[in-house]
């Protein structure tokens, strides 16, 4: 294991090389414009794949973004791994914040810069790169190892489910190793084993027919605009509650070891209040922050749109307005059941002013891997060895559908083994990655296949 531990070392430049290259790909999969630049990221990793002596290793089409899949079985009684990642990223908007372009990657104070440098490239091409380290030293490979790279995990994965469910036999494993979370704090490692789930909605509201002027029609004409801020405002109570009926009817409350848990992670409210330049924070009432950011369920409005924006003024009635609004779930409630509700409730609070229509655009299952499970404890251990720190079990506020959906086709836990940090500014501007951590991950991931086989 020291040569390969030592060959990882002597490769830091070429492995950072190699990732910047991957950072380049505008791989952007909300955007069809990009669509050849996606494909193009799934051929980089093919190519990277390739250059290893696996079994096999393709791209399979489907209704929308490549899939790219490889396998290397070493020993049938060996425990197999499958690694998933994904290799679509966010719309690197707004563009104007970035300090350096979004995918001309930087390096400034020890952080790569750049959009996928946390989600999820940088995270999960460290797998890659330790299986490189045993081949390219000659080293058994002490497991079997299949990966997974879809490009459609930010659009909600449409059609990586019919894939596994299409191809069960050809994905079979004992486990799921996923890096695409947080780690608890700088130098802090941590294994996410619980995720929060998903429903996305949109509304939309239509009033006239046309824009009005707000002089000549105003007081007459109720104003979309209004109407949807007046229907947000009744979807949680002063006390953060969400007031949609049955929404908390399938919740697992959290008992009284899962709080005692909490209350042991060393978090410093007034920080994380610094961090994010605020001067108070607000939640649902009864948890602490822990507790509503992973798990606690949630409703949010990620966007709003209506009338005039440009610059200077213009006496307008808008004719439509709208939002999208996430709401993340955890265990037991349904992303449909949830979808169903939240389109029930704001019906019923519309007025018969304006026409109001609600959209459900994707959504996922909440997820809880058993603490027992012997894939976690191989993955706490090699966290140990090379960070020389203990790692925390959490619970992340974050989705991955289809952890779920691995484990309900596959019959598959999922290791959440993250490198990145909450700060890392994922889904934002100047989204970064610890160039340190992007080495460890590499060491961790190494060390965790060596570790695995004693372990099952």
């Amino acid at each position: 294991m020291s040569e390969v531990a030592d060959y990882i070392d002597i490769n830091k430049e070429q492995f950072k090389h190699e990732l910047f290259d991957f950072l380049r790909i505008p791989s952007i999969s909300t955007d069809s414009e990009y669509k050849n630049e996606v494909i193009d990221a799934a051929n980089f990793l093919l190519d990277k794949l390739n250059n290893l002596d696996l079994d096999r290793a393709e791209v399979f089409e489907t209704n929308g973004n490549p899939i790219v899949y490889g396998e290397l079985i070493t020993d049938e009684s060996k425990p197999t791994v499958l690694v998933y990642g994904h290799y679509d990223v966010q719309p690197p908007d707004p563009m104007d914040l970035w300090e350096t372009p979004p995918f001309d990657p930087k390096v400034r104070d020890g952080d790569i810069y750049a959009r996928g440098a946390s989600d999820d490239k940088g995270q999960s091409f460290t797998h890659v790169k330790a299986l490189e380290a045993y081949q390219k030293t000659g080293t058994d490979f002490p497991v079997n190892i299949k990966f997974i790279f879809e490009g459609e995990e930010e659009i909600g994965s449409p059609n990586l489910v019919p894939f596994i469910e299409e191809h069960k036999d050809l994905l079979e494993c004992d486990m799921v190793l996923i890096s695409d979370t947080a780690m608890f704090a700088e130098d802090t490692p941590s294994i996410t084993y619980g995720l929060r789930g998903l429903a996305y909605m949109e509304i939309n509201v239509q009033g006239p027919n046309r824009d009005l002027h707000s002089g000549v029609y105003g007081g007459a004409v109720d104003n979309p605009a209004n109407v949807l801020c007046e229907i947000i405002a009744q979807l949680k109570d002063e006390d953060g509650v969400i007031q949609i009926d049955g929404f908390y009817d399938d919740v697992v409350e959290l008992t009284e070891d899962d709080r005692e848990a909490y209350s042991k992670l060393p978090f410093d409210e007034e920080e994380y209040k610094e961090k994010l330049g605020l001067k108070a924070l607000k939640g649902e009432k009864g948890y602490n922050t822990l507790e509503r950011t992973s798990a606690r369920p949630t409703l949010d409005v990620n966007g709003m749109w209506s009338g005039y924006q440009g610059e200077g003024a213009k006496t307008v009635l808008p004719a439509k307005a709208g939002a999208k609004v996430s709401m993340r779930l955890v265990p037991d409630q349904d992303p449909k059941k949830i979808a169903k509700l939240f389109k029930e409730h704001v019906e019923s609070i519309a007025p018969d002013t304006v026409t109001v229509e609600v959209n459900e655009h994707h959504g996922g299952h909440p997820a809880i891997t058993d603490l027992t499970f012997y894939g976690l404890q191989a993955a706490a251990d090699a966290f140990e060895a090379v960070y020389d720190k203990e790692p925390f079990f959490t619970r992340e506020g974050g989705s991955i559908p289809i952890v779920a959906d691995f484990q309900k086709i596959l019959g598959a836990q999922s290791i959440l083994m993250g490198f990145g940090l909450n700060s890392d500014a994922i889904h934002s501007p100047n989204e970064k990655f610890a160039l340190k951590d992007f080495y460890r991950g590499i060491h961790t991931s190494a060390k965790f296949f060596e570790l695995l086989p004693d372990y099952s």
